[in-house]
């Protein structure tokens, strides 16, 4: 019975955390993007087999997708918060610009924003995959508008503002930022640049 019990526990396939293999994954396409991650790359973070890779999440895009609305259920669930806590529009750009400057250059996880670098040069094979965050970045430029455009009904900025060009131009600001904590700047230097962008914010 020994032995039976042996080969039985041998043969077993090896449990593991889906949840933190997932986390696993979504650190390496955070740091290295869509495309050029390799399989070999996923399953040694993972720790898992290509087969149970598989049999997991299907495939790679299935697995890029479930961490694209992984970090967006974590990492990016903060912006929405601040959007509808703060007291002004004006208040709420600024406390995302600076907590994305701290947020991007963090040690703890890969430099930048994973919905701006996570696919970046995507071969036409991966449309797809682009086009998952493409989507992820209007609907924050998206969340931007609204917020600034019940300003403007709120009498908070003038009436003839343009909601959705200024949210354009402060989701431009987010992104260069990502670029530039990408880059190396540090969160001293993201925060200048924070501050310099609501230099732009419409005088009354």
């Amino acid at each position: 019975m020994k032995n039976v019990s042996t080969r039985l526990a041998r043969g077993r396939p090896r449990a593991f955390d889906r949840r933190a293999a997932l986390e696993a994954a979504l650190r390496v396409f955070w740091r290295h993007g869509y495309d050029t991650t390799s399989l070999a790359e996923l399953t040694a973070a993972m720790k898992i087999t290509p087969p149970s890779l598989y049999a997991a999440f299907g495939s790679k895009k299935e697995l890029f997708l479930e961490a694209v609305a992984l970090y967006a259920e974590t990492h990016g669930a903060s912006v929405a918060q601040v959007l509808s806590e703060s007291p002004t529009a004006r208040a709420a750009i600024a406390r995302i610009l600076l907590e994305f400057a701290a947020f991007t250059s963090a040690p703890e996880h890969p430099l930048g924003c994973f919905f701006v670098l996570g696919a970046m040069n995507c071969t036409p094979e991966s449309a797809a995959v682009e086009a998952a965050l493409r989507d992820r970045r209007a609907a924050g430029e998206g969340a931007l508008r609204q917020r600034i455009a019940r300003g403007i009904a709120e009498g908070e900025l003038p009436a003839d503002t343009d909601a959705a060009a200024l949210a354009k131009f402060y989701g431009a600001v987010l992104q260069g930022m990502s670029v530039q904590a990408r880059d190396g700047a540090s969160r001293e230097e993201l925060e200048h640049i924070a501050r310099a962008a609501l230099l732009a914010w419409p005088a009354r």
